[in-house]
């Protein structure tokens, strides 16, 4: 039987020898590139810290003593060895375990983390509430990478910790790379530092914390050793450890960025699995990143940014042929914010490429330096909407809600391809205040995108199908499933179609026109109801005194899990079938 099949638990690692370990993890990582490589998700992370993770399960008395994993893209082998190698085939499947750690999910998972840089935030909240309990005995650990501990929050952590006398220890688990490779002066530092030509003075050190390393994080022998002498150590500590993402799977060690998340691919040789050559349509942040360079070209005032996300976003493209005007500046979306605002103060025109989900970790950003001010600056926030098998933490369904309250703010969200490289051509033409311009995961519509510009009219929808009875008014890429369902349905002259565009400023004399011609109304988006474009309809409406019924098709009040889009949008009512019911049934009354 394999060393594995007996380890249900870390109670069940703790009777083995430390000689075995290495064969335990040599296991681990076959299971992991075994399910992964059909399963799908993320890889590199997990495969970098087997090791670290089997060390610190052996030593540290879990779930007692409490482990939090930054991010959670790593703590795949973490859920196997905690009562999930059993299930670990469901990650990310729709009714299966997260992608991520999950408190509603075990209690090794003390502490939800999906989005970076919480952990060192939250271990310390831990630490500090045990010390109020009198428990002074109860350790506690964050693992973070050296990319997360770049960001913000991770250092405002560190600066209170190390004022403390809580038992803490963070373990940074340095690879050099996040997503993409990591960025910044910190990086440098700690390059340095595994080089042993840093200053004499540590940066950790002179924070209080009792410092350790840099080490070998594939060795056990001093991984266990140093992990068993820092429980003994009082107060906050910083074990330094050096890892290799993608270690064991020589593709994944050679291509870290790929193999991030590589999809499918052959668990003996790495090689990724493709699919037969297709014609697909690009993705959307192919059309931003490839339309950005396009007009880079042309305009020299337009500047990139992005937190963190080069590649993800396409941002890359910019990166590679016009360096000097494309900043990735790391996982710091507050800071990547202000300095578009401090960038559009001075006249430039910047594209601000960041994930919906991850521009609310800016919002006070977006309101107080850039909207107050109403400065030019561009938002493209790609992943809106439904995401996927990220799940809750990266679901970009909130964003027309938190933006469509800041005044100055336009909201804008392209049916396809060609209205979104119109907007960006509108925007690089001049705007007086900011925008933000949404678009989904995933490929568009059709592969003939790179049509001639032309300039929009800010605020001002279209009519795509007449009608007389039903108006269906969609907001964004779901238009497009609209239009296909509404010709499916064969009835000609009952049913309209709108595509809006702009959820602020509303298209009001389109809007009053649908009012006076329709019998009801349906708004449908990939975002939350409350507050959403939905929301502002019915506000429209309310203020015409006009009592024609509006139904609205949006993500309820919950948080929806993982699961394929196609799957999520099913569950939440906003697919085809759903809102073709909803017509039918109305056409009947």
């Amino acid at each position: 039987m394999k060393l594995l099949n007996t380890i249900n638990y870390p109670s069940d690692l703790r009777k083995l020898k430390a000689s075995e370990l290495p064969l335990l993890a040599k296991e681990l990582r076959e299971f992991i590139i075994d399910i992964v490589a059909v399963k799908e998700g993320h890889l590199g992370a997990s495969l970098g810290v087997v090791e670290l993770t089997l060390a610190i399960h052996y030593v540290f008395n879990t779930p007692s003593d409490k482990l939090i994993w930054d991010v959670g893209h790593q703590a795949y082998g973490h859920k196997i060895i905690t009562g999930r190698k059993e299930v670990f085939d469901t990650n990310r499947q729709l009714g299966g375990i997260s992608g991520f750690p999950s408190r509603s999910e075990s209690e090794y998972d003390p502490f939800g983390t999906g989005h970076s840089s919480t952990s060192i935030s939250a271990i310390l909240g831990m630490a500090i509430a045990s010390k109020l309990n009198g428990d002074d005995k109860r350790q506690h650990i964050a693992v973070i990478g050296d990319a997360s501990i770049a960001s913000g929050m991770a250092f405002e952590g560190l600066n209170h910790a190390g004022v403390t006398d809580t038992n803490v220890l963070i373990v940074l688990n340095d690879n050099a790379i996040g997503i993409d490779p990591s960025v910044g002066a910190l990086k440098k530092y700690l390059t340095n530092v595994k080089k042993g030509t840093a200053k004499d003075e540590n940066i950790f050190e002179c924070l209080n914390f009792d410092y350790t390393g840099p080490i070998d994080g594939h060795d056990f022998n001093i991984l266990i050793k140093e992990l068993e002498r820092l429980k003994t150590v009082k107060g906050p500590k910083l074990l330094h450890v050096i890892t290799t993402k993608g270690k064991g799977l020589k593709k994944a060690e050679e291509n870290q960025v790929t193999y991030h998340a590589p999809g499918k691919f052959n668990n003996q040789t790495g090689d990724l699995i493709t699919t037969q050559a297709e014609d697909h349509p690009p993705k959307y942040q192919d059309v931003f990143g490839q339309t950005l360079v396009e007009l880079a070209l042309k305009n020299d005032k337009i500047i990139g940014i992005t937190p963190a996300m080069p590649t993800g976003s396409s941002l890359k493209f910019m990166m590679e042929q016009i360096p000097e005007r494309a900043f990735d500046v790391g996982i710091a979306e507050q800071h990547a914010v202000t300095m578009a605002a401090g960038m559009a103060a001075e006249g430039l025109l910047p594209f601000c490429a960041i994930y919906s989900t991850f521009l609310q970790r800016a919002y006070d950003q977006v309101i107080h330096d850039v909207a107050l001010q109403n400065l030019p600056v561009a938002f493209f926030l790609d992943r809106s909407g439904l995401v996927g098998q990220d799940g809750a933490t990266h679901h970009g369904v909130y964003d027309l809600a938190y933006l469509r309250c800041i005044p100055n703010l336009i909201i804008f969200s392209p049916l396809n391809e060609p209205e979104l490289r119109n907007i960006m051509y509108t925007v690089q033409k001049g705007l007086s205040g900011p925008i933000a311009i949404r678009y989904p995961r995933g490929r568009a519509t059709t592969n003939h995108w790179k049509q001639p510009f032309q300039k929009m009219k800010i605020g001002v929808g279209e009519e795509l199908i007449k009608g007389n009875k039903i108006a269906v008014l969609s907001i964004g890429h779901i238009g497009n499933t609209i239009s296909t369902l509404i010709k499916g349905l064969n009835m000609p002259g009952k049913i309209g179609h709108y595509n809006m565009r702009f959820v602020k400023p509303l298209d009001e004399k389109l809007l009053r026109f649908i009012f006076d011609t329709y019998e009801h109304i349906i708004t449908v988006e990939d975002g939350c109801k409350i507050g959403g474009f939905g929301s502002a309809v019915v506000e429209f409406g309310n203020s015409l005194n006009n009592p024609l019924p509006i139904s609205v098709f949006g993500i309820d009040d919950v948080f929806i899990e993982h699961g394929t889009v196609d799957q999520l949008h099913i569950k939440s009512h906003i697919d085809a079938l759903s809102i073709k019911k909803c017509i039918k049934e109305l056409l009947e009354l």
